[in-house]
């Protein structure tokens, strides 16, 4: 990640992305706001999802997700939208949940300096081990929703210590 945001004044803007955009990257992004919140770096971040596909656009967060994230007091308010190729230039980082998300938006990516901003979330996971990818909990169960929204949770907080040290050296 380049440190092209640290000294010019403006927020860094984060992108959650998945399929649907209603289940692993709102809950994403609502995670990570909270955390940005409670770090006290609201003006220094801005947080964001969306989906690689338009099958949920304008539709509520999936159920499921909803109540995994009531239940460890996470509160979403999105509606689904898709990503699109100007996307790239109101983001710094585009956080995916797995390989198909990252394809596909590699192959959307203009340049190289646009497809750099897109990497795994879960790489930023320090108990992920071998894992990449945050799996896709749609065809689940309740359960498959809530070990999603943790690995989501250790993700971003791994996530927000990264851009601390990448874009934010004094806060």
């Amino acid at each position: 990640m380049a440190n092209r945001k640290a000294s010019s004044g403006e927020p860094l803007r984060v992108c959650f992305v998945c399929m649907g955009n209603i289940c692993r990257s709102p809950m994403a992004e609502a995670v990570m706001y909270d955390l940005v919140r409670e770090a006290g770096l609201a003006a220094s971040i801005e947080v964001d999802s969306a989906g690689t596909s338009g099958w949920h656009i304008g539709k509520s967060p999936d159920t499921r997700a909803l109540e995994a994230a009531k239940k460890q007091g996470v509160y979403m308010a999105h509606r689904g939208r898709q990503f699109t190729r100007g996307d790239f230039d109101k983001f710094d980082v585009i956080a995916v949940m797995d390989i198909d998300n990252r394809t596909e938006l590699l192959g959307m990516a203009p340049n190289a300096d646009e497809a750099s901003k897109v990497r795994l979330l879960r790489t930023f996971d320090p108990d992920a081990q071998s894992a990449i990818e945050i799996a896709d909990p749609y065809y689940g169960t309740a359960s498959d929703f809530e070990r999603a929204l943790d690995e989501i949770t250790s993700s971003c907080t791994g996530l927000l210590a990264s851009l601390r040290v990448e874009y934010l050296q004094d806060h």
